[in-house]
């Protein structure tokens, strides 16, 4: 896949991460269907699968295993599908459209959109822990360790906290970014750094290079995601436009202004790269990832 372009190689691992999520879920044939049909509603035939694809740049770095990233790379898709499952359900955002479809709560219930953020939470865990062919327990005890920060009370469930508390409230620019770092940064740092763990390990400095990227275009991503709020339209995002604003959620946009949040979205892209520069040829799947990540409309 090496001299494959950008978009080619991007849409191979989307359908690669489709099938492996089709394969990896439980059947909707198994009991309790419902809920697994829900698991599956939540999961399948939606989104960017960013987290997966920045799980397979990273791990072309590091001569990984296309299996064995796979199955880290659904692994954080279901901590991602989890989180937007109950991040859309009324006592959250209260929203009704996801990934171009009615949310989870309302295609089945309150009740189940629950149970099936707890089940695809479980179910990533149960993936990490098990044997992946070439890599260490010791490495898969650190991605279970990495997956467990990113995705609790230090990440994401913790940003998703400070978030709640912020409607209505005035934040400085350091407080907006820990809260980002937090709800979205600390899950792409993870995907990022988790790919990485497949295959040969890295000396400090790649690993501390590597980190500042991860760092710097997880922010990114939620400057972009601030920006295509106030630009894009529902049809365009998949979910409703404008929503931030209608919650009086602090964004960059508000923060900053729409101009000075795209030149801050620049910035850190232009870090993000810089971060990369000792890689060589390697990182250029991570490069276009970045770049992708701060053009993308939706």
């Amino acid at each position: 896949m090496a001299n494959e372009t950008f978009i080619g190689w991007m849409t191979f691992i989307q359908q690669y991460m489709e099938s492996a999520l089709e394969r990896l879920l439980p059947s909707a044939d198994c009991a309790p269907h419902k809920l697994h049909e829900a698991m599956r509603y939540a999961t399948l035939e939606g989104g960017k699968r960013v987290r997966p694809l920045l799980v397979f740049a990273a791990g072309e770095l590091v001569g990984a295993e296309q299996d064995n990233l796979a199955r880290i790379g659904a692994a954080l898709e279901m901590i991602h599908a989890y989180s937007l499952v109950h991040d859309d359900m009324p006592c959250m955002d209260d929203d009704v459209l996801r990934r171009g479809k009615p949310t989870c709560h309302i295609a089945y219930d309150e009740a189940t959109a629950l149970l099936v953020g707890d089940a695809l939470q479980t179910r990533a865990f149960e993936l990490i822990a098990q044997a992946m062919p070439g890599i260490a327990p010791a490495s898969q005890l650190e991605m279970v360790r990495a997956l467990a920060h990113a995705s609790g009370h230090a990440g994401m469930a913790g940003g998703q906290a400070i978030d709640l508390a912020s409607v209505g409230q005035p934040l400085t620019l350091p407080e907006l970014e820990f809260m980002h770092m937090l709800k979205t940064g600390a899950l792409i740092r993870a995907a990022v750094m988790m790919g990485a763990m497949a295959g040969r390990e890295l000396n400090a400095q790649e690993k501390e290079a590597l980190d500042a990227f991860a760092k710097r275009i997880g922010l990114a991503f939620q400057v972009v995601d601030d920006i295509l709020d106030c630009e894009a339209d529902t049809a365009t995002l998949g979910k409703t436009a404008g929503k931030d604003a209608a919650h009086d959620k602090p964004t960059y946009v508000s923060l900053l202004g729409l101009a000075e949040a795209k030149r801050m979205a620049k910035d850190l892209h232009d870090q993000a790269l810089a971060a990369l520069e000792g890689f060589g040829p390697q990182a250029d799947r991570l490069k276009q990832l970045a770049d992708y990540i701060v053009a993308r409309s939706f």
